[in-house]
């Protein structure tokens, strides 16, 4: 490992009875600890839940930490933007700010629980399973929304930043172990990605699906993996012995621990039937070196689960030197990291930083940054007397904002509807409820809530199992009066505070909810089961919980403004999601309302789109365009189409805002609409965003990281995994939108490209490209200039390449320099066979502020390299 600072050594430190002298690095003291386990505690400390070892005074840990685009934890942490969303910025110096924010957040929600963590409950730690820098290569792919786009190079580079932003500037003393993830060749189809085994070429794997991982271990020294759950060319990705092994721990040297996505060590004999047996499973996982195994099963209290490494040693299918090598690896992190003493002590920043006014700053400074205007007649910026129709199913939505993989709570999110009132006044601006739609289900906001005594909030009330009852789902039986009662502020349990009522909880919510608005409202619950009380009669709402990502079923109700519904709700523990209560106010008569509303305004703003509630990781989810958390068409919903087209007909200016986190099918709004915008799952800054860019308060420069297509029906089988025909490196048909696009309400001019080959046949040969940007309006803004280079032609090769981009601001009329220096790598290109090498021949180099020959600003030239270079893996 990387020697660490003498300063961090200062101090001797006592740990378990153990005394280190000031040179002890953190590998030393881990195997001394390790040196101190028993068997049956070493097995234990294999899995995600590890739990604690109080003769030698290590606590519990659990190493289940996400942290794709904010902190999981108690209370409102910031929420960023979606991925995707953040990819959509060009701007690697915002992604580092961003993921160094959400690392002090994480810092902050273990410093709240520091050495009380329960190694049955996901978050708390001082590592994160993030960033997902899986290649988004086909669009209908629901995870999609977590990467950083289509390209591999843009991927990289975002990576790199998330990764350096997370862990600090001494990757030796992380401040958060990142775990760039599923190494490697995953991306859906989610329905399959448990036992499918996908085969890709050589050179697809090397130019396209490991780039980025390379980059995140190699260059930003991330302290972690995590390997996915398909199989690769036959080996499952938790067992192979040519990711794990070759490329990850000889190629390119890397030290630090792997984890497994969760259960994946599991399919490996269950799913993939590779393995004969769990014990054989978890022998292949550890042998390949897997060190850390994440079991769904550790969230339900399921003992024995280190059983199968216990049963491959009693086998001899491994030996206890391959436990203890793992185990070094987890204890040197968690000592390096500062969970366990033996460096330097470690200051932790205050729970005061969890959605700190900074942060609340970031979000919404990255959610603008984010947003991408792909098409403009003039409409935008919208006249500041402008009357404003806000109409469509998520012109109200605020859950759509959050995205997937983000905290229950967030901090204060407008929607689109209110961020516009904010900004114009709330006169000028009125909503049209939508029609019923898939779309529907905001979490009911805990101002509504009153308990049974009239004060704000529920009454919560908690009852313990009977004694010698089954522990079973579905076959527990609870006690007949509550342990405890007491208010909380929305539908939440803390049975914690009642230490008698054991770890297996009922929980009881009574009192009653206020709408804020007449009207027809659809009401559902998640993670629970119970009803309302409305006009006299139960309203059941759940008979039993959801379960994991399963749709919320909504009923459909009229409700009456300030009118009190009385209500009842309960859920056991270790059961479904989550518990929580949606509703969404919707329209008996959409059409009459939009006609009306329309007829007033000057302009309409229409938001479409799709929720991460349709897209996402494999879910439950079986309806039109949807299945299993992927989509099967591009379309926007049939509802929504309809809606767009009845819209039209007042021959009023539409803005087309579409949320969603993947790309859609906008051939309807680029041919009718005004002016569109992407604005993906922007967190929970993007209503505001929204607003802002709408009314020219913030001018839009965002750049599209994957490719908007017209149909899928354009592209090869989605569970196909060769790239050819795919993104805009290897796609040859017409396309709505291409990958780099993005409008500026300012204009931008580029100088003629030079270029200079710096080559003296000894040292590796680069290229130093120049170019002049000449901001021509008189408006202040962002340019994203991108440099593509295009390679001689060989097998397999693509069209272009983004070799290079810098987001800049540029006041009006301002001319800059701007200049990269692109080395052997950047230069390089991968072969039939697989070799990543630089290529002699004649290349075409074109910077500008989206792809060649796109209608965006650029300029072209040519250079030759005269000899061949073959780089490293």
């Amino acid at each position: 490992m990387k020697s660490l600072p003498t300063a961090c050594l200062a101090l001797a430190m006592v740990f378990s009875g153990m005394v280190h002298a000031a040179g002890a690095d953190a590998d030393t003291q881990a195997r001394q600890i390790v040196s101190k386990l028993t068997l049956d505690e070493k097995v234990e400390q294999l899995l995600n839940g590890a739990p604690a070892v109080p003769r030698l005074n290590i606590p519990a840990y659990n190493w289940w930490t996400e942290s794709l685009h904010g902190a999981f934890g108690p209370g409102a942490t910031t929420n960023f933007p979606q991925p995707v969303g953040l990819a959509a910025s060009f701007n690697d110096k915002l992604m580092q700010d961003v993921a160094a924010s959400i690392s002090t957040e994480v810092q902050a929600v273990y410093a709240l629980g520091r050495h009380k963590p329960s190694p049955n409950r996901i978050g708390g730690a001082l590592n994160t399973w993030s960033p997902n820098i899986n290649i988004f290569r086909d669009p209908r792919w629901g995870r999609g929304q977590e990467t950083y786009g289509e390209d591999p190079f843009l991927t990289a580079e975002l990576g790199k930043a998330y990764v350096r932003g997370m862990q600090g500037p001494d990757a030796a003393r992380p401040l958060v172990i990142a775990s760039p993830k599923h190494f490697a060749v995953h991306s859906g189809p989610e329905s399959t990605r448990h036992s499918v085994d996908v085969w890709v070429s050589a050179q697809d794997l090397e130019d396209t699906y490991l780039p980025a991982f390379r980059a995140a271990m190699v260059d930003a020294q991330a302290g972690s993996i995590m390997c996915a759950y398909n199989r690769v060319n036959g080996e499952p990705a938790c067992a192979s012995q040519s990711l794990l092994v070759k490329t990850l721990r000889e190629d390119w040297k890397f030290k630090g621990y792997v984890v497994s996505d969760c259960d994946a060590v599991v399919d490996i004999s269950v799913n993939h039937k590779y393995a004969v047996d769990a014990a054989a499973g978890a022998a292949a996982a550890l042998k390949a070196g897997v060190d850390n195994e994440c079991n769904g099963a550790t969230l339900a209290h399921k003992p024995g689960l280190g059983e199968p490494y216990k049963e491959a040693l009693k086998r001899g299918y491994i030996r206890q030197a391959d436990i203890d090598t793992a185990l070094v690896r987890l204890f040197s992190a968690r000592i390096r990291a500062g969970d366990l003493p033996g460096l330097a002590e470690r200051q932790f920043p205050a729970g005061s930083a969890i959605n700190s006014p900074a942060h609340r700053a970031l979000a919404l400074r990255s959610a603008v940054q984010s947003l991408v205007l792909l098409k403009n007649d003039g409409a935008l910026p919208l006249k500041g007397s402008a009357r404003i129709a806000v109409v469509g199913p998520l012109a109200d939505a605020r859950r759509v904002m959050r995205g997937n993989y983000s905290s229950g709570n967030a901090g204060p999110t407008l929607t689109v509807f209110e961020g516009l009132r904010e900004q114009f006044t709330p006169a000028q601006v009125e909503l049209v409820p939508f029609s019923p739609s898939i779309t529907d289900g905001d979490p009911v906001p805990q101002q509504v809530f009153v308990t049974p005594d009239g004060s704000a909030g529920l009454e919560a009330s908690y009852f313990k199992l009977q004694a010698g009852s089954p522990n079973d789902i579905g076959k527990r039986r609870f006690e007949a009066q509550p342990v405890g009662s007491h208010a909380v502020a929305q539908i939440e349990s803390r049975p914690q505070e009642f230490t008698e009522v054991g770890t297996t909880v009922r929980t009881v919510w009574t009192g009653a909810f206020i709408a804020p608005e007449t009207g027809s409202y659809r009401l559902g619950v998640g993670g629970m089961k119970g009803h309302v009380r409305i006009a006299g009669r139960d309203v059941v709402l759940a008979r039993q919980p959801t379960r994991w990502a399963e749709p919320v079923a909504l009923t459909q109700v009229d409700l009456k403004k300030g009118e009190r519904y009385a209500l009842q709700f309960e859920a056991e523990s270790g059961v479904g999601a989550p518990p929580g209560m949606v509703w969404k106010r919707v329209s008996r008569q959409p059409v009459a309302e939009l006609r009306a509303a329309v007829a007033k305004a000057d302009v309409v703003v229409a938001v479409v789109g799709l929720t991460s509630d349709l897209e996402g990781e494999e879910m439950p989810v079986k309806i039109d365009g949807f299945s299993g958390g992927d989509r099967t068409k591009l379309d926007l919903p049939a509802d929504q189409r309809a809606y767009l087209q009845e819209v039209a007909k007042s021959a009023k200016p539409v803005v087309v805002v579409n949320l969603s986190g993947s790309a859609i099918d906008l051939s309807w709004a680029h041919a009718n609409a005004a002016a569109v915008i992407q604005a993906w799952y922007p967190g929970e800054g993007g209503g505001q965003a929204i607003a802002q860019v709408l009314a020219g308060a913030a001018n839009p420069a965002g750049r599209l990281p994957v490719t908007f297509y017209k149909s899928a029906g354009d592209l090869p089988p989605f569970d196909d995994y060769r790239m050819a025909g795919r993104t805009y490196r290897f796609f040859d048909k017409p396309v709505v939108y291409p990958f780099g696009h993005g409008l500026s309400y300012s204009t931008f001019r580029y100088e003629p490209v030079k270029v200079e080959v710096l080559d003296d046949g000894k040292a590796a040969p680069s290229v130093v490209v120049r170019t002049a940007i000449t901001n021509t309006s008189a408006r202040d803004g962002d340019e994203v200039a991108q440099l593509y280079l295009t390679p001689p032609r060989f097998e397999g090769a693509p069209k272009l390449a983004l070799r290079g981009f810098q987001r800049l601001h540029l006041k009006a009329g301002e001319r800059r320099e701007v200049s990269w220096r692109l080395d052997a790598r950047d230069l390089s290109f991968v072969d039939r066979d697989g070799v990543r090498q630089v290529m002699p021949g004649s290349y075409g180099v074109s910077v500008g502020g989206g792809q060649p020959d796109t209608g965006a600003p650029a300029e072209s030239t040519t250079f030759s390299l005269a000899r061949p270079l073959t780089l490293p893996r």
